[in-house]
């Protein structure tokens, strides 16, 4: 089928129609025709869609979630994970690697990339150590030859110094991306809230932000130690889910010594501080914790300046039971894909634009993973999501699609809704406002 986007505003800095309207014709998964909506003329059997105050961008990927296929899918399969991405607005997405089996061989990359659909596309990030134990390195050059992204042990620290160090000479021979989700798990032992004035409040245990920044220290130190001995092409570290104002205040000094070195946070990072655990409410326990106002401060200026470069879902589903039980015992982690983009909406001001934030989850990603970017211009394909700042809907069992609900936003009303995506000849629109077939 035809579509025409009519009068959508177009947020693409290389499209000549950036922050203007336009219409926008796709045939066959392809941008036909682009025009300034009063040069467009009328056409036979295309299905238009208008939906006044609309925005259109390159599709967006989300460069961190857990879909839990192979081993736990229960909590979610690929089928649903990739149901749950397009309505949040992704045609593109880069999986953990903790499943189970973890994704640690050629078969295992094989599987995500055969089971990929074509609306939502499927990229395996390869683990870094055997069973993400942090113990004994993968068969790194191997994955990457079959498919792997990045290489990452999840959800799980590289805790070990020695395999650390080899993991970036390692990904250093093949121009490769290690991510590492900087933890002192021994510090952070027990705990299951940031340690401050609520953990102190609720008599719970807490997890320091030390636990975040000596794991940065230390891995900033051996980038440091291993580019000393480079010749050529130095390694590439990014640091995933950073959540305090010291963190981003190293990364920010990293870069501007010239270290090669990126950085990401989770959504929900920037809406939650540690005040929402007040009632131990389970679906408000995630690793890394949420923290204080001052630090959400400090990651809206890291988005600001650069400092980090991509933000993420950290989607992460529960079943039931993992979170209906006590605090302490309650499983880390909320989904975040359906959510992603109200989250976004309710931070734009205060000098983050849509513009500026859209950059980290079209272009940012895609340049540090090796991906081509996606072009908003006649001929090219149409990888695209549509979306509206202002519409209102609300998380529920009749909107969500994925198998977990555990989110603290299920069943509120949310302002920034997306209305459709377009990937590889396919199509996902949850409109609910006005089109027409002509």
């Amino acid at each position: 089928m035809d579509i025409l986007l009519k009068s959508v505003t177009v947020i693409d800095n290389e499209s000549p129609f950036h922050l203007k309207k336009a219409d926008i014709l796709i045939k066959k998964g392809m941008i036909a025709h682009i025009a300034d909506p009063a040069d467009t003329p009328e056409q036979d059997g295309v299905k238009v869609i208008e939906v006044q105050g609309a925005y259109v961008s390159a599709g967006w990927m989300d460069m961190q979630a857990n879909f839990n296929d192979p081993g736990h899918e229960y909590k979610e399969d690929l089928e649903s994970g990739s149901l749950a991405a397009a309505a949040g607005g992704f045609t593109e997405v880069a999986l953990m690697p903790n499943t189970h089996p973890v994704v640690q061989t050629k078969n295992d990359i094989l599987y995500l990339k055969r089971r990929s659909g074509s609306l939502v596309r499927l990229y395996p990030i390869a683990a870094v150590t055997k069973d993400a134990q942090g113990e004994e390195l993968t068969e790194m050059i191997d994955l990457h030859q079959a498919g792997a992204v990045a290489f990452s042990d999840g959800s799980q620290p590289l805790w070990h110094t020695q395999v650390m160090l080899k993991a970036l000479q390692y990904v250093q021979k093949f121009d490769g991306l290690l991510i590492s989700r900087p933890e002192d798990q021994y510090l952070n032992m027990f705990g299951t809230m940031h340690e401050g004035v609520q953990s102190t409040l609720l008599g719970m245990k807490g997890m320091p932000t030390l636990a975040e920044t000596v794991a940065i220290e230390r891995d900033l130190s051996l980038l440091a130690y291993v580019m000393e001995l480079t010749i050529g092409q130095p390694p590439r570290l990014h640091f995933s889910n950073l959540s305090a104002a010291s963190s981003v205040a190293l990364i920010r000094k990293a870069k501007a010594m010239g270290l090669p070195v990126s950085c990401d946070v989770a959504a929900h990072q920037l809406y939650f501080d540690e005040t929402a655990l007040a009632d131990f409410d389970t679906h408000y326990k995630v690793n890394p914790p949420f923290r204080t106002a001052e630090d959400i401060q400090a990651l809206k200026e890291g988005l600001l300046d650069d400092t980090i470069d991509v933000i993420v879902s950290a989607h992460q589903p529960q079943d039931e039971e993992s979170k209906k039980c006590e605090f302490d015992q309650a499983a880390f982690g909320i989904t975040g894909l359906q959510t992603f983009f109200p989250i976004l909406a309710s931070i734009l001001g205060e000098n983050l634009s849509l513009e500026h934030l859209l950059r980290k989850i079209t272009v940012a990603p895609r340049a540090l993973l090796k991906l081509q970017v996606p072009s908003i211009k006649v001929d090219a394909p149409a990888n695209l999501t549509v979306f509206h700042p202002e519409q209102v809907w609300k998380l529920d069992h009749t909107t969500n699609f994925s198998k977990s609900k555990n989110n603290p936003l299920f069943g509120k009303e949310l302002k920034g809704k997306v209305l459709a995506i377009f990937h590889e000849q396919q199509s996902w629109m949850g409109l609910s406002s006005y089109d027409r077939s002509r």
